[in-house]
């Protein structure tokens, strides 16, 4: 088993762990926390932490997924809000650098949003923050409704090129996630989640879009400025909705060079 996981970290795969660690590394230095995206956990970020090895990192299970999936979905500000509770008692200062993906940028900026005082820097990827449209809502809405079946699982994890003996604890960590928590989260990014007003937050905001994901994200990027007019924007080339996975190592480096030196790509 030692070889096989070996191997998947060679290539990027993920070793799926139900109950997978928040906390990585010694709490010294400055804490980054990465938030996981809509129909996984927190495990899905096993290859960025074995990158950032020496690192404290965090990753929790964001509220109603993974071994959460029992709580209620608390909405976008109520999952910030928990976000925040936990920043405040793990990170070093109480202040982290913050990750998102997906549903976890979202969150991510919500966070920004609301507790400003907790942030160090802020990166977000495929943060859909102005809402989803035409083809790809369509596509969502049917997926919602498919939410309970294992087919569609099965083409999640191939999707997500979960290693094939892992794609059976994929299949059942996503099939328990409520359809009530995904429909409560993916409404309200369906319809636009975007804070009104100007944030409070001035400290470095990088927003990334993959180059081959919805455009929806990409929209996105001139309400983020409005609100935060320090954001800086890039698009992965090549990449799709999930490059932690898809280039875990172009990924890592993209939060490297972003926390330690405040460059964007």
């Amino acid at each position: 088993m030692a070889r096989v996981d070996q191997e998947r970290r060679r290539r990027g795969g993920l070793v799926m762990n139900a109950a997978y660690p928040i906390e990585h590394g010694e709490r010294a230095g400055e804490s980054i926390i990465l938030l996981h995206g809509g129909n996984v956990g927190n495990w899905m970020w096993e290859p960025q932490v074995e990158r950032l090895a020496g690192r404290h990192l965090i990753t929790p299970d964001v509220v109603g997924f993974n071994t959460r999936a029992a709580e209620r979905w608390p909405g976008l500000d109520g999952a910030a809000d928990d976000v925040a509770a936990i920043i405040r008692e793990r990170a070093v200062d109480g202040k982290a650098h913050v990750v998102g993906l997906s549903m976890g940028g979202v969150i991510a900026v919500h966070l920004a949003a609301r507790h400003p005082d907790v942030i160090r820097s802020c990166m977000v990827t495929g943060a859909m923050m102005t809402g989803i449209r035409g083809v790809q809502r369509r596509l969502a809405e049917w997926q919602l409704r498919a939410w309970d079946r294992r087919w569609f699982w099965r083409m999640q994890a191939a999707m997500f090129r979960i290693p094939a003996d892992a794609r059976e604890q994929f299949i059942a960590a996503g099939r328990g996630v409520s359809a009530e928590t995904a429909h409560g989260m993916y409404g309200e990014i369906f319809a636009g989640s975007m804070p009104a007003g100007r944030f409070d937050y001035t400290g470095p905001l990088l927003a990334i879009a993959g180059e081959r994901e919805s455009r929806d994200v990409r929209v996105a990027f001139t309400a983020l400025k409005r609100a935060m007019p320090q954001t800086r924007t890039w698009v992965a080339p090549g990449m799709r909705h999930i490059w932690s996975i898809q280039d875990p190592d172009l990924f890592t480096r993209t939060i490297v060079d972003f926390v330690d030196r405040d460059v964007v790509p």
